[in-house]
Parts: structure tokens; sequence; C-alpha cells
């Protein structure tokens, strides 16, 4: 699978930081022009590569001047110059996409709770968020949509997809699905959704699991740390970062700093030099752990747990990860619409990059079934080894944010 569908296939939020930026005032120009301008100088100053992936980034700056007449005529223009950087991650939200942004990061929207993947010409259902919607209708995970409110949804974008299954909350959609070769039809009625960050079961053997499904809620970190205290005396913790497909760069460190003693986390590289970030000495638990990665671990997921593999906190198990190395910002426009922008690549607590490479796990597992047993067994057999069980009194442990 090419890399642009590879990227298409995983949620589009995999942002690594958020900055809001002023609006300016309009002066002398209209809204629109004054957008598609500020669109322009952010990307001018703050775009990772002072080359700009080879494009001469001035000529855009008066290049539509005599086109922009409304709002969608400087987002199809802003659209067109960001795509002319040959970076997926630098992308174009309008003021609906961006208020969803907003809501997945406040960890409460309304739909019907689903992730959405392209498959070809397929849309199909990547997760259901657990209690959501969807998941109460009996839609479940890799069922195929074939149609949405008798829309043909064959080659459908995810983005097009959730335009037409948006909506407000009591109302309802209709949606055609196809599940292992058989068509039906289902009737979901849009609601509040919560956001969970983080999922929790006590496996055998005492070892606690913590499955963390996104980075992008303002809660994912706390509701981490409750987990780690919830299995403060289990004998070993699995975390599970199979699918995350990333989130804020905050959420990424403040879960670092629960579980390291000490060492480097991430180093970023932008124009202004190398910056490395440092666990803070305090970690919240010392149990032994294993963490879980597929190929669609992306972003703030591989910061994660190249900093836990680094600084051999933990064994890595599963697949190869997706390969996201770039770190991006939110950054504000006039009239409520926004662009991510590339900030920075970062660099594994090794110095590797692994943008287009992915992680390397320690222990390469490819049978979905079988890696959750590997897990299992290789804590079973570190356990044994200790001379005692590893407690953590989590009430004692200092923790800063």
């Amino acid at each position: 699978m090419s890399q642009l569908k590879r990227i298409a296939s995983i949620c589009t939020l995999v942002c690594l930081s958020l900055t809001t930026v002023l609006q300016p005032a309009s002066g002398h120009r209209s809204q629109p022009l004054e957008t598609y301008h500020r669109a322009w100088q952010l990307v001018k100053d703050n775009y990772f590569d002072s080359n700009f992936n080879g494009r001469n980034w001035n000529e855009f700056e008066h290049k539509f001047d005599g086109q922009i007449k409304n709002n969608q005529d400087a987002y199809k223009c802003i659209k067109v110059m960001l795509e002319s950087l040959n970076d997926p991650y630098t992308r174009f939200l309008d003021p609906r996409a961006f208020q969803d942004e907003n809501d997945a990061i406040d960890a409460h929207i309304v739909g019907i709770g689903i992730n959405l993947r392209q498959d070809k010409e397929h849309l199909i259902v990547a997760r259901t968020i657990e209690d959501g919607p969807a998941e109460k209708a009996g839609v479940r995970k890799e069922d195929e949509i074939v149609s949405v409110d008798g829309i043909n949804a064959v080659g459908m974008t995810p983005e097009q997809a959730a335009d037409h299954i948006r909506g407000k909350i009591g109302t309802t959609v209709q949606l055609t699905l196809k599940t292992k070769g058989q068509v039906h039809g289902v009737s979901i009625t849009r609601d509040q959704i919560v956001i969970k960050a983080v999922t929790t079961r006590l496996l055998p053997n005492n070892i606690g699991y913590i499955g963390l499904n996104t980075f992008i809620s303002n809660n994912a970190a706390e509701e981490f740390k409750a987990a780690l205290h919830k299995y403060a005396n289990a004998d070993g913790l699995v975390v599970d970062l199979r699918d995350n497909p990333g989130g804020l760069l905050s959420n990424a460190l403040d879960i670092s700093n629960y579980l390291l003693e000490g060492g480097a986390i991430v180093s970023t590289v932008s124009r202004n030099g190398r910056h490395t970030q440092i666990a803070n000495g305090t970690p919240v638990t010392r149990q032994p752990m294993v963490v879980l990665v597929n190929d669609d671990s992306a972003s703030a997921s591989e910061i994660l747990a190249s900093a836990l593999k680094d600084n051999g906190r933990a064994t890595i198990v599963g697949t190869k990860t997706f390969g996201k190395g770039l770190v991006q910002e939110i950054n504000r426009l006039p009239g409520g619409a926004a662009i991510h922008i590339t900030v920075s690549r970062y660099l594994t607590p090794s110095g590797a990059d692994i943008h287009k490479i992915g992680v390397i796990p320690d222990i390469y597992v490819d049978k979905k079934e079988e890696v959750e047993n590997v897990a299992t067994r290789l804590l079973k057999e570190k356990i044994a080894s200790l001379k005692a069980p590893i407690r953590t009194s989590v009430n004692n442990v200092a923790v800063t944010r």
C-alpha cells in the first residue's frame, strides 16, 4: 500500500502539538484575502524545511490575489498552495473540520462514534467508540460502509463520509453495511459521545492491561495515570498502542514521564536547532512492562514506544509501526479555519529518524491473535526472574507534569 493510501487509512487527527495564533487585523484586505495571506505567512515563518521542499514559496504570496473573492475561494487557493509542498501533514481545515478537531481534543463530540479508513475504493470501519451509538446499533470493526443515507459510499474518502454522517444530536443517519459479505441496513441516532482514551482489564497472572487508543484527547494522560494507579499491585503491565494514530505531543511526554526513571524522551529538530525532552525522573510505576504496536501505531504512539524501547524500560512486541516522524502545529486563521503546519521532525532517544521507516519491535509478531499471548509470556518470564514482585506505592511517588 502506498504511503498516501496508508495515511488515509488511519485517523486524520495525528497532530502533535497545539498552538493558538492570534488573528491579525484585516487592514485594507478583505477577510478572505487576509485568510489566504495569513496562511502563506504562517508557513513561511514556521515550516520546518526552509527550502520548502524545493518550492519557491515567495511565488505564492500574491499568486491568487485576483481570484479570491470569498471564503471558498480562499480555502481552495490555500489547499493548492499547501499541496505544492508535497507534505500530506501540512494541510488546511475549514471551520467545520477545525471545530470537529477541537471537539475531539476536548473529548466530546456529537456523532455516531466510528473511525473510518479507506481500503482502495471502499470505506471500512477502523474502530467503533465503546458504548457509542454505532457500537450499540451493531456496527463492528471491519464492516464496510456501502452507503450513507442512500448515497453510494464507494470511492468516498473518510472525510467526505464524515460530512454525510455528521448531524445534530437526536437525528438519525441510515447506513448500509457489508459484514462478512452480508449486506444489511442500520439506523443510528446521533448522540453526544465522550471519547475514552484508555481501556483496562486484568489479564491472567495478575497482569494489568492498558489500551491507549488515542493521544488527541486532553484527558489521555490523566486517564493513563489513573490506569497505572488502578494496577499499582499488578505484577506487570501490557500497554497496547496498536491502531493508535497519535495525537498531542504533550500527552506523549506526560505518559513517558509516568514510566521512565530518566533519560531522553524525544528530540525535535526545527529551523531553530535541536531540542531534547528529558524525563523528569519521578515515574509513577517501575513494574515490568511490554508494549504492543502494529503498522497503524503512529506519531505520538511512536514517540512513546521509542522512548520506552531506547531507555530499556519496556519490550516492544508486534509489527513495525507506521513511520510518522514529523511534528505539526495547529494554527488558527481568520474566520474560524486553521492549518496544520509541519514545524519539526523528531528523533528517538537513540538518535534515529523513524519517518517513513517506523519503530522496529524487539519481538516481531504479525498474527494479531498471538501478540497478547507473547506479551504475557514475556512478562511471566520477567516476573519469575525477579527476587520479589515490584510494587509501586503510587501515593508516595511525586509526579510533576
